[in-house]
């Protein structure tokens, strides 16, 4: 533990408006619950959050990034600039979004929050390319008054923002659960035996569904009870091939040139292991 954590007793996570996300922070005050509202120093200003995660003591504190102290619990000062904060931030984006229209930029924009003491903006879109926004800022420096931040999201954080329903019929895991988005490469749905739809295998963020992660591991040690496709095989007198297996239903299919047949993978086991240890009698009998 660095010397900065040492200050604290006790760490929380904090979240902001329009977030899901927790980030951690160090306070001595052991009464904060889930719900409590918080002011907080980070990169932008003063801002105020909430208390997403329960009180632990600064021991437990895993990560190297240093932890930034409560200020305090927001007085009714606090609260009214916090109001109005959020009426100016529905000024700021509409006028941003009439600028971004005369200028014809190719952006969407989705929110804007302004910090506690009003002295940045930060504006969130979306874009399908980088966009060139030098003659946007130019425009909004005289008419927000404050320092101005455009932040783009890609597009998973913006279905985490946005929300929505899955294929599974729940809400979006982004938006619920998940805070860290791991790469997900279409190797993962080859692995499950999903067939390559792409637009089925894709979720409202347009990216490759992140639920392809959740069983990826109970797959791949699955398949090692299986035996590898083009294993050939002898039974009642002809070659056969394993041509396909189906891991939830554990069944194996067999092709020949004549015959296509199904065995579980219990009967595959039963029938081929028996051949091989009576291959191995035979073998140790001529000898």
């Amino acid at each position: 533990m660095n010397e900065a954590m040492k200050k604290y007793k006790y760490f929380v996570g904090i979240a902001f408006a329009g977030t899901s996300k927790s980030y951690y922070f160090g306070t001595d005050d052991g009464e904060l619950k889930i719900g409590d509202k918080v002011i907080v120093e980070t990169i932008s200003g003063l801002e105020l959050g909430e208390v997403t995660v329960s009180v632990k003591p600064t021991s437990d504190y895993k990560s190297e990034l240093e932890l930034k102290p409560i200020i305090r619990r927001p007085t009714t000062e606090d609260l009214q600039d916090y109001e109005m904060s959020k009426t100016e931030a529905e000024i700021a984006l509409k006028i941003t979004q009439k600028e971004v229209t005369r200028l014809d930029l190719p952006m969407r924009l989705l929110s804007a929050n302004y910090t506690l003491d009003g002295s940045k903006v930060t504006i969130t879109y979306t874009a399908d390319n980088r966009v060139d926004f030098r003659e946007l800022l130019h425009v909004l420096a005289p008419q927000l008054k404050c320092r101005i931040e455009l932040h783009q999201l890609a597009p998973r954080d913006k279905a985490k923002m946005v929300g929505g329903i899955g294929i599974c019929g729940l809400p979006l895991c982004c938006s619920t659960f998940l805070n860290q988005f791991d790469g997900i490469s279409i190797s993962k749905a080859k692995n499950q035996m999903l067939t390559l739809n792409i637009p089925k295998l894709s979720g409202q963020c347009g990216k490759l569904i992140c639920c392809l992660n959740y069983e990826d591991d109970l797959y791949t040690e699955a398949r090692k009870l299986f035996p590898h496709v083009g294993t050939q095989v002898r039974h009642n007198g002809q070659e056969y091939v394993v041509d396909s297996f189906y891991i939830l239903s554990e069944t194996i299919k067999l092709t020949s040139e004549l015959d296509v047949m199904f065995m579980t993978l219990d009967e595959y086991n039963a029938t081929f292991n028996k051949q091989n240890r009576d291959q191995k009698k035979h073998f140790h009998h001529d000898r």
